[in-house]
């Protein structure tokens, strides 16, 4: 368990539940309708909740957030 963990919620989305398309900060590319992924909650501000691919999330660490710019 990392830091990460005890500030944040981790949520799995599963495929049938996921209906809407959003924007991965990981990635900055499209979760499509249809695709599991993960909703990542930070525990003291529920509003900024970001809906994430599995692998950008487990690959946080490793790579910094693409530009949008």
């Amino acid at each position: 368990m990392d830091a990460d963990d005890e500030l944040v919620e981790v949520r799995a989305i599963q495929p049938y539940a996921a209906v809407k398309t959003y924007l991965c900060p990981g990635c900055n590319r499209d979760i499509p309708v249809g695709t599991g992924h993960l909703v990542v909650v930070p525990r003291t501000d529920p509003d900024a909740r970001r809906h994430w691919h599995r692998g950008c999330w487990q690959a946080r660490h490793r790579r910094r957030p693409r530009s949008t710019g």
